[in-house]
C-alpha cells in the first residue's frame, strides 16, 4: 500500500538543490512499520536497504532502536531476526491490549518495569556507574559514597 509522491517541503527543496538534485529527482514513499505501524516517508533506496537489514521487513526508526536495544540486553548471543521477532510480538500485544483504562496508573507501571529492566541489564550496557565511589587514590580517608537506602522497598509497597 505504498504509494509514490514527490517533496514539496521548502526545506526539503533547499537541501535537494543544495546537494544538486532537481525536484523531479525526489521520490518517497510511505512505508508502514511491520512492528508498531507507523508510517513514514522514505527514498525508494533507503526503504530498500531496511529491508535487508531486517529480512524483508520494513521497521521504522523507533522499532529499530528497539531491536538493537533487544540484541543489546540479551543475555545470549541472539540474531537481528530473533530480536526483531520478540520486539513484534512485543507490538502487537501492546497493540491488541487496547487503550488502558487509568492512563496515570499505566504511566507509573511502564516507568516501573523500564526501571527495573534498567537495573536489571547487565552493567557493560551502561555508561555510568550505578552508584559513584570516590577514587582512593584522592585525600579523603579512603571513604566511599554508598547509598543508604533502597527506593525499590517503596516502589514494591505501591505495587501489590
Amino acid at each position: 500500500m505504498m504509494s509514490a509522491t514527490m517533496m514539496s517541503d521548502p526545506m526539503v527543496m533547499a537541501a535537494a538543490a543544495a546537494a544538486g538534485e532537481t525536484q523531479a529527482s525526489i521520490v518517497v514513499e510511505f512505508a508502514i512499520c511491520d512492528c508498531c505501524g507507523l508510517t513514514e516517508e522514505c527514498t525508494p533506496g533507503y526503504i530498500e536497504r531496511i529491508r535487508e537489514r531486517y529480512h524483508g521487513k520494513w521497521v521504522c526508526g523507533l522499532c529499530g532502536e528497539a531491536v538493537k536495544d533487544e540484541i543489546v540486553r540479551s543475555e545470549r548471543l541472539v540474531s537481528t531476526e530473533e530480536a526483531m521477532t520478540k520486539h513484534m510480538n512485543f507490538c502487537k500485544n501492546f497493540i491488541t491490549s487496547g487503550p488502558p483504562t487509568n492512563p496515570t496508573v499505566h504511566l507509573i507501571s511502564a516507568m516501573r518495569q523500564i526501571l527495573r529492566k534498567t537495573l536489571d541489564s547487565p552493567t557493560r550496557v551502561r555508561s555510568m556507574p550505578s552508584s559513584p565511589t570516590i577514587n582512593n587514590n584522592t585525600k579523603n580517608n579512603g571513604r566511599e559514597l554508598s547509598r543508604s537506602e533502597s527506593c525499590f522497598s517503596t516502589l514494591a509497597a505501591g505495587s501489590s
